[in-house]
């Protein structure tokens, strides 16, 4: 198939607009601010970027990078805004159930994520992911969109303090980093389907390399620019409440 080519992808033509339509029904009872909006039309293009265009070919048929950019898009990225993209009001109305406040635990949400993560990368799984294309490769791309959506539940709607969830963010990124780092420093390509792919720009293992390192840095930049935020917060309402302690004596 040529890369240039337009898919037809499940996905797009089914996932997406479920997930536009479930959005839109929430919004009539639990309405969120137009920021929150913004973050899931933002998701939304995303994912639309991810697998309704020639992205999605060349993931398919030529290129690791280009697949671990669709992982990362359905783990982390669009995953992520889509829990910012929640109204408080119906995160809390969720909270209700126990399974959602078990599954956004933070020591059950980061673990279902990593594991989630390290097992769809194991190479056999990942192969056999991209040669039952009509199948596995769904559930791979519907588990990394849950378990990302989980993984980010308790930063956005969680009632942890923020120096909580700085540590969370870190522990996060220590553990997620190394898969990237291993895929960009391994000196011979993992993925036998990569390996016998037609040549398309650069060669297999330095396509290997881009995509580990691309992963990495992504992970460097997403989880060590939210931790930030949150460590600032933390130090900054810490020091607030030293002077009030100090003003007080």
């Amino acid at each position: 198939m040529h890369p240039g080519t337009w898919p037809i992808a499940a996905e797009a033509v089914v996932g997406i607009p479920l997930l536009v339509g479930g959005y839109i029904l929430t919004q009539r009872r639990w309405p969120s601010s137009p920021p929150r909006r913004l973050a899931f039309a933002l998701a939304v293009v995303l994912l639309l970027a991810a697998f309704a265009t020639p992205v999605h070919t060349v993931a398919l048929h030529y290129l690791l990078s280009a697949h671990l950019f669709q992982n990362v898009v359905t783990a982390e990225w669009a995953s992520g805004l889509t829990v910012v993209a929640v109204s408080p009001a119906l995160a809390r109305r969720l909270e209700r159930f126990a399974v959602i406040r078990a599954l956004t635990y933070p020591l059950v949400a980061l673990p279902i994520w990593l594991v989630t993560y390290y097992t769809w990368h194991v190479p056999w799984i990942y192969d056999r992911a991209l040669t039952h294309l009509h199948s596995v490769l769904h559930v791979e791309h519907a588990t990394y969109f849950v378990a990302g959506m989980l993984m980010w539940w308790p930063i956005v709607h969680g009632r942890w303090s923020d120096g909580v969830k700085a540590v969370y963010l870190f522990g996060a990124f220590l553990l997620a980093s190394p898969l990237g780092l291993l895929l960009a420093l391994l000196p011979d390509p993992v993925y036998g389907f990569y390996e016998h792919a037609p040549h398309l720009w650069v060669g297999h293992l330095t396509d290997q390399q881009i995509a580990g390192l691309s992963m990495a840095v992504e992970e460097a930049i997403v989880f060590f620019g939210v931790f930030a935020i949150y460590l600032a917060r933390f130090m900054r309402h810490e020091a607030i409440v030293g002077a009030f302690t100090e003003s007080r004596r």
